[in-house]
């Protein structure tokens, strides 16, 4: 059980009551020895979660209905032995959304269907016939990926009281940690992706983004992957804007029209970093945007606002092209998960992957994509510990 409070998500946001929800999950400990990612990140807990949300006003910002995988992990275990960590990603049902008539306060949501993010910290209070009790602080978040807009996100605090009942056949933890020998791999990797986004608030329908990456690099211990590459998009809202000489296209920049396909793409280089967890990855990546000519539009038709006049007239103001506009198109981020064919437990040479990531600009979501990959394995190496 928690309880928290929504925080408000934009200007005049409907007043919200305690914030209450009801969260169940089902999880392994993963005590084999023989497992070496789970040796590697001293044992973690993994599984799925379910759980209810009740936003504190029921009429404006309604419930939510979520499911996510979680990973769970023991931190500063030496230190304080009962504080635990744990991060879930997936997806949420949400039952009240933004309306223009209806519900025009309430531009944190506005798909039924969205992503959803949880990171908790708990610590068990103490623990009788198999029951650890606990107490937790969390943050939970919820937004459409950039599949729709206004998309603001309900963010939320949240305090826990929870109860976790051991199995009586769960077996008991290692006292010493395997003794794997330190390992490295080189790899090559490369994936298409699929994605869908919006343009603006004007330009509200969904259209897909292509994309295509490669990179390189090392894998440590099978558990930790580390690398760097390159990727390139087209963005189809992008294309049709100028296709359609779009009014920012001919009041700023009409030598777009000249190649509407190439002013429609952005390529840059990123670094990425994941936890291979036997068929699951936990996946971020940290971009720079070398060329994305079309996000200056995109960032003023966004950012900007418009408003009737004592006329009667309406005033369109754009978005400044300031330094934080700078920030957010040369930085580039992804994170979500993966799914591996063959469990990477087992280092195979050769693997297939499909994905589901949130790309954002800086930290403001771009769009939602799937993708599908293959990572090939060489160069193995092993020292004795």
């Amino acid at each position: 059980m928690q309880l928290g409070k929504t925080l408000e998500a934009n200007t005049d946001f409907p007043e919200t009551s305690l914030q209450k929800s009801l969260f169940l999950s089902y999880g392994s400990y993963n005590f084999n020895p023989k497992k070496e990612w789970a040796a590697r990140l001293h044992y973690p807990r993994t599984g799925i979660g379910i759980g209810y949300t009740d936003f504190g006003n029921s009429e404006k910002v309604g419930q939510a209905i979520s499911i996510y995988p979680f990973i769970e992990f023991s931190i500063l275990e030496k230190k304080i032995p009962n504080l635990n960590l744990q991060i879930g990603i997936g997806t949420s049902y949400t039952n009240t959304q933004y309306d223009v008539i209806e519900n025009p306060f309430n531009r944190a949501i506005t798909t039924d269907l969205n992503w959803t993010f949880r990171s908790f910290l708990y610590y068990d209070i103490f623990k009788k016939n198999k029951i650890d009790y606990r107490f937790g602080l969390g943050y939970l978040h919820h937004s459409n990926g950039h599949t729709r807009l206004p998309n603001q996100g309900l963010n939320s605090l949240a305090l826990s009281l929870a109860a976790k009942f051991d199995s009586n056949q769960q077996p008991e933890k290692p006292k010493k940690p395997h003794a794997f020998s330190k390992k490295s791999q080189t790899y090559l990797s490369w994936r298409l992706g699929l994605g869908q986004n919006v343009l603006s608030e004007v330009f509200n329908s969904k259209k897909e983004v292509y994309s295509f990456a490669m990179s390189a690099g090392k894998i440590i211990n099978n558990t930790f992957k580390f690398g760097g590459g390159f990727y390139y998009r087209f963005y189809e809202h992008y294309y049709d804007y100028i296709n359609n000489d779009g009014a920012l296209v001919e009041e700023q920049l009409p030598q777009f029209k000249i190649n509407p396909f190439g002013y429609a793409t952005n390529f840059g280089l990123f670094a990425t970093s994941e936890l291979l967890l036997g068929h699951v990855g936990f996946e971020f990546d940290l971009g720079l945007n070398i060329y994305k000519p079309f996000y200056q539009i995109d960032w003023q038709l966004n950012q900007g606002y418009s408003f009737e006049n004592s006329n009667g007239e309406t005033i369109v103001v754009l978005g400044e092209l300031d330094w934080y506009y700078e920030i957010k198109r040369t930085v580039s981020s992804r994170m979500g998960l993966k799914y591996y064919l063959w469990s990477t437990t087992n280092s195979p040479k050769h693997n297939m992957y499909i994905g589901a990531h949130i790309n954002a600009n800086l930290g403001q979501a771009d769009f939602t994509e799937l993708s599908i990959g293959y990572t090939y394995r060489f160069n193995y190496k092993e020292k004795e510990n």
